[in-house]
């Protein structure tokens, strides 16, 4: 019976990496569906504009003509910017901050889901002894990765905002406006940098806990002049 009760007697998970956890996962879920979403920029329906909408990975025309392109092409429906469809009008449709904006939500998706798995083992305590063992580093690399994720999600949402009625890119710029899938990125942001506080907390808190334990093991271990017969000043 000890021996059962032992087994379940560890340092559960904080508060601070609770709360950082559930912030990050609906961060996330936000996150991906926006990363996802062809609808970030939108015309107006009452215009009757060929460009329809966008996503930062898909674009969608009715019958849209690149005015630069020698042939009379329409281009219809709603493809992937590396799609065959967009071969001849790719250059166009991934103008230099566009590409920066993907580079910056690639690596944000990819943080933040490395976090929530790093995440999901300290919740879970598993396995036990790998978490027990490594947690305030393992705390830390989670404040490190959200910490970015929420810069690089910040610089992603600005550049966009400020880019996307850029005349040089899609044609009547004045026609379009930022829709939701835009809006829920900006949301797992907030949710992203409130996390961030919770994880630094978190780390902060395992590593004085590390250094109480470490220096508790010092204190634990005998003096080698006490036992030599030494005076220890």
């Amino acid at each position: 019976m000890s021996r059962t009760i032992d087994k379940y007697n560890y340092p559960k998970a904080s508060d601070h990496l609770f709360n950082g956890a559930i912030l990050t996962y609906i961060g996330g879920v936000l996150l991906m569906i926006s990363f996802c979403s062809p609808y970030w920029v939108k015309s107006y329906t009452e215009t009757f504009s060929d460009f329809k909408n966008m996503g930062i990975w898909q674009y969608c025309f009715e019958g849209f003509r690149y005015p630069y392109y020698q042939f009379d092409k329409k281009f219809y429906g709603c493809h992937h910017v590396f799609s065959q469809e967009y071969h001849v009008i790719r250059e166009w449709l991934l103008p230099g901050w566009l590409i920066a904006v993907q580079t910056f939500m690639t690596l944000a998706f990819l943080l933040s889901f490395s976090a929530q798995a790093i995440m999901a083992c300290q919740v879970c305590r598993f396995p036990l002894k790998f978490v027990l063992r490594y947690e305030w580093i393992l705390s830390i690399v989670n404040f490190g990765y959200i910490a970015t994720t929420s810069v690089f999600m910040f610089l992603a949402v600005l550049i966009f905002g400020c880019s996307y009625t850029r005349r040089d890119w899609l044609m009547y710029p004045n026609y379009n406006f930022l829709t939701w899938a835009y809006w829920l990125g900006v949301i797992s942001l907030v949710f992203h940098a409130a996390a961030t506080h919770y994880l630094y907390k978190e780390a902060k808190l395992s590593y004085e806990l590390k250094q109480q334990s470490k220096n508790l093991i010092m204190q634990m271990q005998p003096n080698p002049q006490h036992r030599l017969g030494w005076p220890s000043y």
